[in-house]
C-alpha cells in the first residue's frame, strides 16, 4: 500500500489486482482514474485527482492508463477517457465520464459519507 494521500498508479495487472485485493479486505472507497497520456481533459485533470487523494486519505485513489493495461480497461468496459469508478468492496458504486473535478469531488464526500 502506498502511503495515504498518494494516487496508486498500477502498471502491471498484476499490481492492479494486489491492489484490489488490498483495498477490498480494508473495506475503504477505491476511486480509479482510468486515463491516457494522449487525452488531454486527463491531464487536465490529473493534478486535481492528486488533490484529492491529499485530502481524502480515508479513500484509495488508483490510476490505470488504458494503453499501457488494456486488459483491465476491457474487463471494466472503458469507453472514453477519463472514466472514474467508485468501488467499494469489489462492486461499483459510481460511474463519472468525464473531466467533472466537481461531480468527482461530491461523489467521492457522499460516499465517504455512507
Amino acid at each position: 500500500m502506498a502511503e495515504e494521500g498518494a494516487v496508486i498508479a498500477c502498471h502491471t495487472e498484476d499490481h492492479w489486482r494486489q491492489q484490489l485485493l488490498q483495498a477490498n479486505e480494508s473495506k475503504k472507497l477505491v476511486v480509479v482514474d482510468f486515463t491516457a497520456s494522449w487525452c488531454g481533459p486527463c491531464r487536465i485533470i490529473a493534478p486535481f485527482f492528486v488533490e484529492l487523494a491529499k485530502r481524502f486519505t480515508d479513500a484509495i485513489f488508483l490510476k490505470v492508463d488504458i494503453d499501457e493495461l488494456k486488459a483491465v480497461a476491457q474487463e471494466w468496459a472503458i469507453e472514453a477517457m477519463p472514466t472514474f469508478i467508485f468501488l467499494k468492496e469489489g462492486t461499483i458504486v459510481e460511474k463519472i465520464v468525464g473531466a467533472r473535478k466537481e461531480e468527482l469531488q461530491n461523489k467521492i464526500q457522499q460516499h465517504l459519507a455512507k
